[in-house]
């Protein structure tokens, strides 16, 4: 672990990137992104003029031999009032594929090279614009499928994580003072430490930081999601219930069984809560090589589910098959027991705690009971989507904070041990380091190149 001073700027690369910021693929306009200190030659070069800072200067892009590229518009950004905190230039031209590329071969000509996957957010890290967060804040904002996740990871980039991150680190850095106060002046027989006072403080951040982990959890679930599969028996109405989940039509339903032969997924969301649908081959005994991979696939995805959705025929009820099922579950998978069919066997749609778990009773073809099972997996995922005020995270954010309240759970209990000051010291300094691995002050070596590397080129 390394510790990065205010200064992240040491060591940085004085060369200059670029790349397509827009998506591949045919648009009405395209961007071309270069930040580094060749912005002014390359403006220049290929516009014939450098635009005034901040003002949109229409003209057209020319080749090395000023044959003409294409025609738009050119904005400059000097640095350090940029997004990178470089100098910053965008050429936006018309979005085809091949005038982006005629355009962005130009740049690199003029002696820019081509950005790696978020290298210009990156930039912006190590030049004090954004922290950590923030930064992971602007890939999530972008792939972002559903309003709340969007506004979460607003939240993020507007730095109300980090804002929280930091208050909690002033926090124990105040406590920090005094303890390690009390340790220099141990031979004055002084004691600096009014345990009382700081049990209280102790407490405050430990139940500040458990609200922080649930708004951040939220924010994990509003990102990621939750990966769901089904499974039962053939012809017990699996893909109708995943078409239900679904909207429409996504699995081919007959009456035969067996019609669903390999893994058909889908994304869904429930409330703003992503779900990654999975919907399986039915398990039975079976001579047929096909029917064989698709169950050897459907155990597969059973070890890799958060949750199961097992589904019975309400007219049969568990059978041996099912039972079988839920022993080879792992124990980390939680499951839901389905009693699917109800417009046949007549019974009422229905919630209740089964012997071997919590049970539903519903129709998929009548969509009757399907409210029972939203709510269901909303609740398995610890998903509250009626909270606002969530701001985006990860799952290493939330190791982040896990680790930090443990920290703070042992100190509490140092504290009550006179003469173990040094101990107490230690444990509010881990606590204090954990979280700066979130905004990115304090951090593995590899941690930079492990998160930009996710991002997509251009940003």
């Amino acid at each position: 672990m390394v510790y990065y001073s205010p200064d992240r700027t040491r060591g940085l690369k004085s060369d200059t990137i670029a790349a397509i910021a827009t998506p591949p693929g045919q648009g009405s306009v395209g961007i071309v992104r270069v930040s580094g200190p060749l912005c002014r030659q390359v403006a220049k070069q290929v516009t014939g003029r450098v635009p005034l800072p901040r003002y949109a200067l229409f003209g057209y892009f020319r080749n090395r031999d000023g044959e003409l590229i294409d025609q738009g518009v050119a904005l400059y950004f000097p640095g350090p009032h940029s997004f990178t905190g470089e100098d910053v230039l965008e050429l936006q031209g018309h979005g085809s594929p091949a005038v982006m590329d005629w355009l962005l071969s130009r740049v690199l000509q003029l002696g820019a090279r081509l950005a790696r996957p978020g290298e210009f957010s990156e930039r912006a890290f190590l030049n004090n614009k954004i922290d950590l967060a923030q930064a992971e804040a602007i890939a999530d904002l972008i792939e972002s499928a559903s309003d709340q996740a969007a506004r979460s990871a607003l939240r993020s980039l507007h730095g109300e994580f980090s804002a929280q991150i930091r208050d909690l680190r002033e926090q124990l850095t105040e406590l920090r003072c005094v303890v390690e106060a009390n340790i220099d002046f141990s031979d004055e027989d002084i004691d600096f430490i009014e345990r009382g006072a700081v049990a209280e403080r102790l407490k405050g951040i430990q139940s500040t930081l458990q609200s922080i982990h649930r708004s951040a959890r939220q924010g994990a679930l509003l990102r990621e999601g939750i990966k769901v599969v089904l499974a039962g028996r053939p012809n017990v109405g699996k893909s109708s219930l995943h078409n239900r989940l679904a909207g429409f039509e996504a699995a081919i339903v007959t009456d035969v069984p067996g019609t669903t032969r390999d893994l058909l997924r889908e994304h869904v969301t429930i409330d703003g809560l992503p779900i990654h649908l999975s919907d399986t081959a039915g398990l039975h005994d079976s001579r047929d090589t096909i029917e064989q991979e698709g169950m050897r696939r459907t155990r597969e995805e059973l070890t890799h589910a958060d949750h199961v959705l097992l589904v019975a025929d309400d007219q049969s009820g568990l059978t041996e098959v099912e039972q079988a099922i839920l022993d080879e579950l792992p124990d980390n998978v939680t499951y839901t027991l389905i009693f699917n069919k109800v417009d046949l066997s007549g019974a009422s749609v229905g919630r209740w705690e089964d012997p071997q778990g919590i049970a539903l009773r519903l129709s998929a073809l009548t969509g009757a009971g399907m409210d029972l099972l939203r709510q269901r997996l909303k609740e398995c995922a610890g998903f509250d989507g009626e909270r606002e005020g969530y701001f985006s995270a990860r799952r290493r954010h939330l190791e982040a904070l896990q680790r930090a309240g443990a920290a703070v759970v042992v100190a509490r209990k140092i504290l009550r041990e006179k003469g173990a000051e040094e101990m107490l010291a230690e444990e509010l300094r881990q606590a204090q380091n954990s979280l700066a691995e979130i905004t990115g002050e304090y951090r593995a070596d590899d941690l930079l190149g492990e998160i930009f590397s996710t991002f997509c080129i251009g940003k």
